[in-house]
């Protein structure tokens, strides 16, 4: 089974002033760079048991040493514009790959969890595609048996339309699609739960 699943995980070179910049307004950088690394390390300890092919990608370098094991994880370089452009190379070459289903996930959520994601794959045998809608109006997850470009290309990223715009291209392709919970994308100050709250100096 854990070869033809492959779980894409999107994340960002951990660097003062290069995380979470929203965040950082209210609470700094060093703050908001602190809250960051304990989200890889929670995304890195959900996806870890996870049965699939794991491939972190991230966005400028790789990370040799970090939570995301050598063991576990390959490890590669985003590729392209905007993040779309991004997700969608990511999902070709795993397409390439003879990957049977596709999740991409990225590394903002702290409220995911390793059966969310085993609960998307499974939801794949029998959809074409799995969403898991974020508060803000993005999503923190999608999955795919296949990648579309028009899933991912020519969209405005960071808006509150994301989720509803692919939910209308999964639907212009005539394709099924499976609903997640609906979760929480660590943005802003509002967005943070006591135990990462507790991480502010």
């Amino acid at each position: 089974m854990s070869s033809n699943n492959h779980l894409i995980i999107f994340v960002k070179n951990p660097e003062l002033g290069k995380v979470k910049t929203r965040l950082a307004k209210d609470i700094g950088d060093e703050n908001a760079l602190e809250i960051y690394l304990e989200l890889l390390k929670h995304t890195a300890t959900i996806t870890k048991p996870v049965l699939a092919q794991k491939k972190c990608y991230y966005s400028d370098h790789i990370e040799n040493i970090d939570f995301f094991s050598d063991e576990h994880y390959e490890k590669l370089i985003q590729k392209g514009g905007d993040l779309g452009e991004r997700m969608y190379q990511a999902a070709k070459n795993s397409s390439g790959e003879w990957a049977e289903n596709i999740v991409i996930i990225g590394s903002d959520c702290y409220d995911l969890n390793s059966g969310i994601i085993e609960e998307a794959f499974k939801a794949l045998k029998s959809h074409d595609f799995v969403v898991g809608p974020a508060e803000d109006g993005g999503y923190y997850l999608i999955g795919m048996k296949e990648p579309h470009p028009s899933i991912f290309l020519n969209k405005i990223w960071s808006t509150e339309n994301v989720f509803l715009d692919t939910l209308l291209e999964i639907q212009n392709l005539n394709k099924t699609h499976y609903l997640l919970p609906t979760l929480t994308d660590i943005d802003n100050i509002n967005d943070l739960p006591e135990a990462l709250k507790n991480l502010i100096d």
